[in-house]
């Protein structure tokens, strides 16, 4: 059974960085199944729309799979200048089979405001009426061991990679009471200035969108369909299909499906009023490699939090 298991790992570790190998820029920046909860990870434009300083902590990739994809990612941003500028920084470290990647940045972002009138939740916290333009500028620590796959008489697993990429990325978002949607890319500069030549990083382009359906009715719910559509070259096209249902700031359940032939599943709580807590769970739909893998969320908003008032 053990020479079994070791064999298993082993092959999946080949096929993992044969994967990398392929898609380096794959392992780059995450898309987490809860990224409604945190747009901010994805797209720089997000830092200080929320009315208060927010800091969130994600830990996804518990599966049954050793090698499997895990990722770790630490963030906050707040709002500055009567919210019409708003700072921010993250830490993403990615691992999958002998590849790790850990990326470190900074944000800044300006927005403009737009006298938008409409009905909504008393509860609902979201800025209406906001065009913002973000940037980033940040280094990616890029690790390939590959020697401690064994692999011989093969030249793509001859030596390990070691590299350090700075980088730049940019983000769009239009945002209303009612809807919003945003683009962005998180390293314009792709391996321009890479310091290892072996590496041909593509950098993945997000766009999303997603649509708050609610009712003077039932203002105490609020029912969110959302779409994230991720295009990088040399891989296949993914979109996730989400939608949620909102219980004024107490709590939120969702799924989704990703076109990657897996289901999305969500749950999360608020606690007191400056706690959330989100627990997501990925389901492969077909015998995948990789595996099922569930994590878990955990945000804090400073001043009056997520206060339902």
């Amino acid at each position: 059974m053990k020479a079994t298991h070791k064999f298993g790992t082993l092959a999946l570790g080949v096929f993992l960085s044969f994967l990398s190998l392929q898609t380096v820029s794959a392992q780059q920046t995450a898309v987490f199944s809860e990224y409604n909860f945190n747009p901010f990870i994805i797209n720089s434009a997000y830092a200080g729309l929320l009315p208060s300083t927010e800091a969130t902590a994600t830990n996804t990739g518990f599966s049954t799979f050793e090698g499997s994809p895990r990722n770790f990612s630490l963030s906050f941003h707040s709002p500055v200048s009567d919210g019409k500028i708003g700072l921010g920084a993250g830490i993403i470290r990615d691992q999958i089979g002998v590849t790790t990647s850990t990326s470190a940045f900074a944000a800044y972002s300006y927005k403009i405001f737009f006298d938008f009138k409409d009905d909504r939740p008393y509860w609902q916290i979201y800025q209406p009426g906001t065009l913002s333009f973000g940037i980033t500028a940040g280094v990616q620590q890029y690790q390939d061991n590959l020697l401690a796959l064994g692999i011989v008489d093969d030249p793509n697993f001859s030596q390990n990679i070691n590299a350090t990429i700075p980088t730049i990325g940019v983000g769009f978002l239009f945002n209303h009471a009612r809807f919003y949607a945003g683009v962005s890319t998180p390293n314009v500069l792709g391996d321009a200035l890479a310091s290892d030549d072996n590496l041909q990083l593509e950098s993945p382009v997000y766009g999303y969108f997603g649509y708050r359906f609610y009712n003077n009715l039932f203002e105490d719910f609020i029912l969110k369909p959302s779409v994230l559509l991720k295009y990088e070259h040399g891989a296949p096209f993914q979109a996730d299909l989400n939608l949620s249902v909102s219980y004024r700031n107490r709590f939120e359940i969702g799924g989704g499906f990703r076109t990657s032939s897996s289901a999305n599943l969500l749950a999360g709580i608020y606690l007191l009023n400056n706690f959330r807590m989100v627990y997501h769970y990925n389901l492969a739909l077909k015998d995948s490699p990789l595996g099922n893998t569930h994590g878990i969320m955990l945000s804090y908003r400073f001043g009056r939090g997520y206060s339902r008032s």
